[in-house]
């Protein structure tokens, strides 16, 4: 093993004793520090201390050389095969510094540092914690042991108190030691220099590491609880909430005329006086507390002392903790299908409180409602709890079900050619009508359907994201009844004809003609009519279903004519005109009369009055003429002769 240095540094920080105390130390309550060499806390390696504070030399080097030191927050390279691994300072700080000393060879003073502005008559304590790094299974009797005088001096070089530790023992694993020493300072002292020195040599053992040294007041014991003495566990409240608290206190024999002052530090920003508050009882009310760490303790000083931080003790501290309220977040809206499963999440805090409809308050995160059904739409409330117990506000989420696509429709109708009927769906919130022929909308639940055919619809339902459902329904189409009585007819009086009817459409239950004059069976389609005149029938089909529906026949008796061959104009009442029996009834008829030379002596359209044997008004002579009759009905023309007689 190789000699090893050491060396220290201090700043103001407060120590936390170990259990074990090894030193002539205080029995008492301690101040806050003076001087307090925590060496800081970072990653490895940490920066070299001051000159002034040490005469060693630093390195970056995880294992240093004899009269060496470094800085750093661990020690796991098994320096030398001899060295304790240690993994934190003696605090338990992963990241905390300390101080790995390879002592030099020689003995001396390594560490000096100066206390300024202490009160007289006023005892102080004087402290390190100190780490033997040789094992105990490296160790034999040649291996030297660390061992430190601690000396305090007045600023004259006057020594008030000298310690020595003996020698630091090896262990089996690394443990942390506090030594130290307590003294007096005298009247007229405010300021004193602390050193301390390395007795042993370096070369073959004596190497340590050093941690947390410190300066501070020292005086009666002072005990400080919630409700009492004993009761010292930290307390926790909630952002925003209210609480009440009596700090009780006491404190021991020591000082002559003890001045009491309640303090308080709030997020380690440091510790501040309490106004009014100087008794061993402090009731404090808490309202609306505001987040942080809030700490109170009771310091005691000598008289007037009170007034100067170095020169007071004070209790340990009580800490109360105002926890931040958590802020919970949950789920979006969320739309989940009728019979699915439903799933919430809520955020931001350790446990969660949900509550809902249709089902009952419940710790579950994610909540998870399975086979969803109406019941479970609406408002959900979530509460989030910190691990602190802290309750946030509630925090609300929407969930809507959509039902489940089971797609409904009305019955298949039955209607008439030309009528329309009114179709109609269910079950879903969307619908979409195929084929869309004869629908006023196919986008609707319920469509106007006016089909020239049947036909049979099928609706497509669904919702939102939640499956389809398709149903068909038939509009049935009657073919309304359509008479048709055929062409007209023509017949000669006396003569009969067949009637043409035909029939289409559905559902016919009747059909007839109607008048039956002259008809030989007016129930038939194609019944025979002998009509003695000009006649219109009337075919008459009837549907069950659909109405009535009729069509219409002319048919046309022309008259029998019968044309006399003789006539005598003699002006004696008999016989005096060419009387053509029914040739009044064909107004069309082109009536022409010639002589036995060809010359046309007489013509007629129509035949509204007999002729009277004249041509021009001059009576005709005896004789035989000639005629031509064209009836205009597509009937062959009828001639012959007539004589007039006179």
């Amino acid at each position: 093993m190789r000699p090893k240095s050491f060396n220290l540094f201090l700043f103001f920080l407060l120590i936390i004793p170990t259990s074990r105390t090894l030193a002539q130390t205080c029995s008492g309550s301690l101040g806050d520090p003076v001087i307090n060499q925590t060496f800081g806390a970072g990653s490895n390696p940490g920066a070299a201390l001051s000159g002034s504070i040490t005469n060693m030399s630093y390195t970056t080097d995880k294992c240093p050389e004899d009269g060496y030191y470094t800085i750093a927050n661990s020690l796991v390279s098994n320096c030398y095969g001899t060295w304790h691994n240690v993994t934190s300072d003696h605090t338990g700080d992963p990241n905390g510094y300390m101080m790995i000393v390879n002592a030099s060879y020689q003995p001396s003073i390594f560490f000096t540092q100066t206390a300024n502005g202490l009160c007289p008559n006023t005892t102080y304590e004087f402290s390190a914690y100190i780490l033997n790094l040789i094992t105990l299974a490296a160790s034999n009797p040649t291996v030297i042991k660390p061992n430190i005088t601690f000396s305090v001096e007045t600023s004259s070089g006057q020594v008030l108190k000298t310690y020595n530790t003996g020698d630091i023992p090896f262990t089996a694993s690394p443990q942390w030691n506090k030594y130290g020493t307590y003294f007096t300072t005298p009247a007229g002292v405010t300021d004193v220099v602390v050193k301390m020195t390395n007795n042993a040599p370096g070369g073959n053992g004596n190497d340590l590491i050093l941690d947390d040294i410190a300066f501070r007041a020292c005086g009666p014991i002072v005990q400080a609880g919630f409700g009492n003495l004993t009761s010292t566990a930290p307390q926790s409240i909630c952002e925003g909430s209210s609480a009440s608290y009596s700090l009780q206190a006491s404190v021991g024999t020591g000082y002559n005329n003890p001045f009491l002052q309640w303090q308080v530090n709030k997020d380690d920003a440091g510790w501040t006086n309490i106004p009014g508050q100087t008794s061993t009882t402090f009731n404090l009310n808490i309202s609306n507390a505001q987040t942080g760490i809030y700490q109170y303790r009771l310091a005691v000083g000598e008289g007037e002392n009170i007034l100067s931080p170095t020169c007071n003790v004070s209790s340990e501290p009580l800490t109360i903790t105002v926890n931040a309220l958590p802020v919970a977040q949950a789920s979006a809206i969320q739309t989940v299908c009728e019979s699915d499963v439903l799933t919430l999440t809520a955020t931001g805090g350790a446990s969660y409180t949900w509550s809902g409809p249709g089902i009952s308050s419940t710790n579950q995160n994610p909540l998870v409602v399975n086979n969803v059904t109406f019941a479970n739409a609406g408002a959900y409330t979530v509460v989030a709890t910190s691990a602190s117990g802290c309750n946030s506000a509630p925090v609300q989420t929407m969930v809507k079900v959509v039902p489940k696509v089971v797609a409904v429709v009305g019955n298949s109708p039955t209607i008439c050619a030309g009528e329309s009927t009114r179709l109609s769906a269910s079950g879903g919130l969307y619908y979409k009508w195929t084929p869309s022929d004869g629908l006023d909308h196919d986008d609707i639940a319920n469509p106007a359907a006016s089909p020239a055919q049947t036909t049979t619809y099928t609706v497509k339902v669904s919702n939102d994201g939640c499956y389809d459902d398709t149903k068909p329904v038939t509009v049935t189409v009657n073919q309304n009844p359509v008479a048709n009585a055929g062409d007209n007819k023509v017949i000669f009086e006396g003569q009969s004809v067949q009637l043409n009817g035909s029939i289409t459409g559905d559902n016919i239950t009747n059909y007839y003609w109607t008048p039956t004059t002259g008809l030989d069976n007016p129930n038939s389609i194609t019944p025979n009519a002998s009509p003695k005149d000009n006649i219109t029938y009337t075919f008459n089909v009837i549907s069950q279903t659909c109405g009535t529906s009729t069509s219409s026949v002319f048919v046309r008796v022309y008259k029998k004519i019968t044309i006399p061959n003789a006539f005598t104009p003699n002006n004696d009442g008999i016989n005096d005109f060419w009387d053509i029996d029914a040739l009044i009834t064909y107004p069309s008829c082109l009536v022409s009369v010639f002589d036995r030379n060809g010359q046309k002596i007489y013509q007629s359209i129509g035949y509204p009055k007999p002729w009277d044997g004249t041509r021009g008004g001059a009576p005709l002579p005896t004789g035989t003429y000639y005629y031509i009759i064209d009836l205009k009905n597509n009937t062959p023309k009828l001639s012959g002769w007539v004589v007039i007689i006179r």
